[in-house]
């Protein structure tokens, strides 16, 4: 399971099972974000991520697929940051702007895609919505023993 002060609780239900299977066998993977109500604030929610599934990439000895949920609460955002992996995010509720860096802004609703490449830095990852959450299924194929997630500055 991954934990983090500043990461906002996951929760699993049975569409995510349904599409974790899916995109396992699609050989995708996901990471823990930080996840903040409001970046500007200095205290931070309590958050936790829910890990859902890690396990060894058989085409590829030293990879590993990693899945799990991140929920965002209403006006959520994640600071930026990176994976150094491939990353694909499906929705499943609510509505998310997302960008990496050198791409336009996207407006993702539920039943929609985003992907990230191991070079891309995401540096706008925030729900649309001020009263609703949003919540999105992750799957991260990544090198064994490397963070999922790490922040970045620049």
């Amino acid at each position: 399971m991954f934990n983090h002060p500043n990461l906002v609780a996951l929760r699993t239900n049975p569409l995510t099972a349904l599409a974790g299977g899916f995109w396992l066998a699609s050989l995708l993977t996901a990471s823990a974000v930080a996840v903040h109500a409001n970046p500007r604030q200095t205290h931070l929610p309590t958050a936790s991520v829910v890990e859902l599934m890690t396990r060894d990439l058989i085409s590829g000895p030293q990879k590993e697929v990693v899945m799990l949920t991140v929920s965002y609460p209403a006006s959520g955002a994640s600071l930026p940051h990176r994976h150094d992996a491939q990353v694909f995010v499906y929705v499943l509720e609510g509505v998310l702007n997302m960008q990496v860096r050198g791409s336009p802004p996207v407006k993702l609703h539920a039943g929609e895609t985003f992907y990230e490449s191991p070079d891309d830095v995401h540096i706008v990852s925030a729900n649309d919505s001020h009263d609703a959450p949003a919540k999105i299924l992750v799957m991260m194929i990544k090198d064994k023993g490397k963070p999922g997630s790490r922040t970045v500055t620049d």
